[in-house]
């Protein structure tokens, strides 16, 4: 065990980001909204095309391989943008390297890499950070607060629908996507941020039963999958997920229904309220119209506000929202609902370690 490096205090933070891919930019927007505190120092990707251009918006120095970036850069944390499949080792060669972690989600494809990533980070001193940038969604946090003032009594059931579209093309945009070991399928890549709110807003999950299929799409892994689950307390609810919505993304929702409240959070993904009534009135009834808002983009708007956390967290000023352990949550429920669905079982929770 390492003690943790130093807090931040007297520069910038400074980022270096693995992968120049479809979610880079996202990132390099963010850490460009907070240009006062942060910086990104380095990039790197092995398709020279996408590094370049990544190196040409932010002016950072451009690397091609991941570990020529570590031994070049003085990032204090590497981002990693990569298929998900690659982060586990990344963030093992990271840790040793003592530089702290931002990983996107998923955090790892299998339950072991997840765990392995933990200690790796645990044992060098240095932080772990899962990307959960929905869960600073306006409508999300409502919802989290009127849950966490019991508004809705005892929660009885909880409905999440992802609703999007994928074409074949999508997939054959780069050899990773659609395979086990670096992508996982609908349920693990495109609808993780959603199996993250079924703990984040509800609490730990009892066991869960799953269906997947692949029913349009050249894939290895899953385009559509349902599952029921049972919370501890009691609630039920169900996930029902696919990439084949005709002709584009249709809609990203939550509806939780309790003894004294109904919710329906919608719209494309979960920025929009649709339904909110409950027994007793609230001051942050009056929230309601500002908390919706369009978008353009399943991301939202959550990058620059998850940066700011990240940010506070290696100055020293606040904790992590979304940590390594944190992270785990949802990777073990992805990994509950794949093995019930390949298994043809209930899967209960917690898993064997």
């Amino acid at each position: 065990m390492h003690p943790p490096p130093l807090p931040v205090t007297d520069r910038k933070v400074r980022f270096a980001l693995a992968g120049c891919g479809r979610i880079a930019a996202n990132h390099i927007a963010a850490i460009e909204r907070h240009a006062e505190r942060a910086e990104l120092v380095a990039v790197c990707d092995t398709d020279g095309a996408a590094l370049a251009t990544a190196a040409q918006r932010s002016g950072a120095k451009p690397f091609s391989s991941y570990a020529a970036m570590l031994a070049g850069s003085d990032a204090d944390c590497v981002v990693l943008t990569t298929p998900s499949g690659l982060h586990p080792q990344q963030t093992i060669d990271a840790a040793a390297a003592r530089r702290h972690v931002m990983t996107e989600k998923p955090m790892a494809t299998r339950w072991a890499d997840g765990l392995a990533m933990v200690k790796a980070c645990d044992d060098a001193g240095v932080r772990l950070f899962v990307v959960k940038q929905n869960r600073r969604n306006r409508t999300l946090q409502l919802l989290r607060e009127a849950l966490q003032l019991g508004r809705f009594g005892r929660v009885y059931m909880v409905t999440v629908n992802v609703f999007w579209s994928r074409p074949q093309s999508y997939y054959d945009s780069a050899a990773w996507r659609g395979t086990w070991e670096f992508d996982g399928g609908a349920f693990m890549n495109q609808a993780s941020h959603y199996i993250d709110l079924l703990d984040w807003l509800i609490g730990p999950v009892e066991s869960v039963m799953a269906y997947t299929g692949t029913l349009a799409r050249n894939i290895e892994v899953e385009d559509t999958g349902v599952a029921a689950l049972k919370w501890r307390n009691g609630a039920m609810g169900s996930v029902n997920v696919t990439m084949l919505a005709h002709p584009k993304n249709f809609e990203g929702s939550i509806t939780v229904l309790g003894e004294k409240g109904t919710v329906r959070i919608g719209g494309v993904a979960v920025n929009k309220i649709e339904h909110w009534e409950f027994a007793d009135a609230h001051p942050m009834d009056a929230q309601l119209d500002e908390a919706s808002y369009q978008t353009s983009s399943v991301y939202g708007f959550g990058h620059p506000l998850y940066y700011d956390n990240v940010i506070g967290t290696l100055q020293g000023a606040c904790e992590p929202e979304t940590d390594g352990r944190e992270g785990l949550k949802s990777l073990e429920l992805l990994i509950a609902m794949y093995r019930s669905a390949r298994d043809g079982k209930r899967i209960n929770l917690p898993l064997e370690y």
